[in-house]
């Protein structure tokens, strides 16, 4: 089967195509046939070794993907051979995991959306939990063609708030209209007036902020009185450092999270969410969006649109 190895870190051109044994389950392991395969920014970063978690090389990159149970290990119940799951495995054509690991994918929903679906909203959604968001209120998505951001305005929108969405091109502010942003701003020159006059003056109430740097800045400047700022990353390349004098003039409050750690320190709050999640995802309530699905041999090229931040949503890699 084919695999997509980094072997030394460095640009997605470095990433390798190899031939390599098909795996067989072990006790308690299934093998799944994956079908398509999510391609994020967290992956970018890995294979630069400039996330914050680095893997020992070599490595496959990837970690979320969708596909079908082609065989089971001894002692495995409640999955069985042919069954549509959500997976881990990363940038390979079969992988071997443990039973546990699998979610059951029902089939209303794609393999493409499974494999768009679970890192962006699972973030977007514990991300409105620790921003206490509320119906009636104004959210405020920065970076919002993004993957977290797109899935953001998604979960904003059916948590009964008004969106304003933030990007730099038309071709992505569409794409935000499309799921659902009551408004729409290029933020390339700005935004705080335009905030302003979309909420009368009173500023945003919730502020999801994965740029940093000036746009933390100027979302200082159109914070509503009692609002939240929620960090969730620095693509901008500086992290914010943020006045305290403005957080006690408007009584507003910056908070950090990040999903990886919720797991470890509360795994029943994080199940719940997947549960909640996978719901909304069956009843087609929440729409994962993938703008690019190319071959598992092109995952360089799927890298590369992601460098050049021409992927809104997600990058897939897919297999027939």
């Amino acid at each position: 089967m084919k695999a997509v190895f980094c072997e030394k870190l460095g640009s997605p051109e470095d990433l390798v195509v190899r031939e390599v044994e098909s795996p067989t389950p072990g006790e308690g392991q299934v093998k799944v046939a994956l079908k398509a395969r999510g391609v994020s920014y967290t992956d970018y970063l890995m294979i630069q070794g400039k996330y914050q978690v680095t893997r020992e090389l070599p490595f496959i990159p990837g970690g979320e993907a969708a596909g079908v149970v082609t065989e089971i290990g001894q002692g495995v119940t409640g999955v069985k051979v042919g069954d549509r799951v959500i997976a881990g495995g990363g940038f390979v054509e079969e992988a071997v995991m443990s039973a546990k690991a699998v979610t059951p994918l029902p089939d209303s929903v794609t393999f493409e959306a499974a494999a768009a679906f679970r890192s962006n909203y699972t973030t977007a959604y514990y991300g409105m939990q620790r921003g206490r968001v509320k119906p009636g209120e104004v959210v405020l998505v920065h970076g919002a063609a993004g993957g977290v951001g797109l899935a953001t305005v998604d979960m904003a929108k059916l948590m009964g708030t008004t969106v304003i969405a933030t990007a730099s091109t038309d071709e992505k502010l569409a794409v935000c209209k499309q799921l659902g942003a009551d408004h729409v701003i290029d933020y390339t020159d700005g935004f705080r007036e335009q905030v302003k006059e979309l909420t009368g003056g009173r500023g945003a109430d919730v502020i999801f902020d994965p740029v940093g740097g000036d746009v933390f800045d100027e979302s200082m400047r159109c914070i509503a009185p009692f609002g939240r700022i929620l960090i969730i990353g620095f693509t901008g390349g500086r992290p914010a450092l943020a006045k305290t004098n403005h957080l006690l003039i408007k009584d507003a409050e910056v908070i950090g999270f990040t999903i990886g750690a919720l797991p470890r320190h509360d795994p029943e709050w994080a199940r719940r969410n997947g549960e909640h999640l996978m719901g909304w995802l069956a009843s087609g309530r929440i729409s994962p969006y993938y703008s690019h699905a190319l071959p598992l041999e092109q995952a360089a090229e799927a890298m590369k649109l992601i460098e050049e931040r021409k992927v809104m949503g997600k990058a897939l890699l897919v297999s027939d």
